[in-house]
């Protein structure tokens, strides 16, 4: 993910499926066992932390902006997270499909619409205010 700042172990995307600039962008996360937060979340019963979910969305959100011409090595701001629900949890070996897509846009602020599934079903969904920086 060369577009995102993230690294090791803070990016949560693991390849970018398809992106239309300023509008939106899809992406992939396979969870594996060996991330390093389900030593402690929850020992012998690992759960993704839904706060894990909301970055792992609003990063694929932020491709969709720094693929603009204009906004090439300049940042991408969470401000706020509005509506967020939590359908299912996220297990390791799950493959979560990421999805968001630019609802609002004033200058360099706005809304992204994300949605998070797993096999199809919902596991997660927000708005995520962002800021470009």
């Amino acid at each position: 993910m060369w577009i995102l700042p993230h690294r090791y172990p803070f990016l949560l995307v693991d390849r970018i499926t398809a992106c239309e600039p300023g509008s939106f962008a899809e992406g992939l996360r396979c969870v594996s066992a060996n991330d390093p937060v389900f030593q402690g979340h929850f020992p012998g019963r690992p759960v993704m932390p839904g706060v894990l979910l909301l970055e792992a969305l609003a990063q694929t959100g932020a491709v969709t902006l720094l693929t603009e011409e204009e906004n090439r090595n300049r940042q991408v701001l969470l401000a706020g997270v509005r509506q967020a629900r939590f359908r299912k949890p996220v297990l390791p070996g799950d493959v979560l499909l990421l999805r968001c897509e630019v609802t609002l846009r004033k200058g360099d602020t706005g809304v992204l619409r994300g949605k998070a599934t797993v096999n199809g079903e919902p596991v997660a969904e927000a708005e995520l205010t962002f800021s470009i920086q």
